[in-house]
């Protein structure tokens, strides 16, 4: 899976305004990504270590940066990572890398991949696709701001349900339209 810049950024922001905003899977992406406080990033890493190296760069970059200018970051990462498994184990040295900068209750890592799969569904489940994305994704989060959004949507598993109602009614090919050029 290899994706040059143009293309990798262009489906990942297509992805992000017509699915995360447009269908509102997450109610809370629209404002930040309005007021262009979403740092896209596209990863070079070809390694699992190499992305570990650059996910510290950007936890660190995140940390220090205004709210005001970046409030949430998406790492993008075309070449490596492509298996969910291997994805999906890999996302403990994440969680790992976030406590060892002693950023644990400061940031988190959100996951997004294109073959994602929630434990005990089908690989072809549409409830899956809420959590997929054009390429593998690292979404890194600001505590503080999970905590304003849960303030204002205190039961975050009526936005689950929803997603998922709405994703059964668009259905795999609405989908596959959905993101089409």
């Amino acid at each position: 899976m290899h994706a040059d810049e143009p293309d990798a950024i262009a489906a990942t922001r297509r992805w992000l305004e017509r699915a995360v905003i447009g269908l509102n899977l997450c109610p809370f992406a629209k404002a930040v990504y309005a007021k262009q406080q979403v740092r896209l990033v596209l990863s070079d890493a070809s390694t699992a270590d190499a992305l570990l190296e650059q996910l510290a760069e950007e936890l660190l970059e995140l940390r220090d940066a205004d709210p005001e200018r970046i409030d949430t970051t998406l790492i993008v990462h075309p070449q490596v990572l492509g298996d969910f498994l291997d994805y999906n184990d890999f996302l403990d040295r994440a969680d790992a890398l976030v406590e060892a900068l002693e950023l644990d209750g400061v940031l988190q890592v959100a996951s997004f991949h294109p073959q994602y799969r929630f434990a005990g569904s089908g690989e072809d489940d549409i409830d899956n696709f809420t959590n997929r994305s054009p390429f593998p994704t690292l979404h890194l989060l600001r505590e503080a701001s999970i905590d304003r959004a849960v303030e204002a949507f205190p039961d975050p598993d009526v936005i689950v349900q929803r997603n998922i109602d709405t994703l059964r009614e668009l259905g795999a090919d609405g989908w596959r339209r959905l993101l089409s050029d």
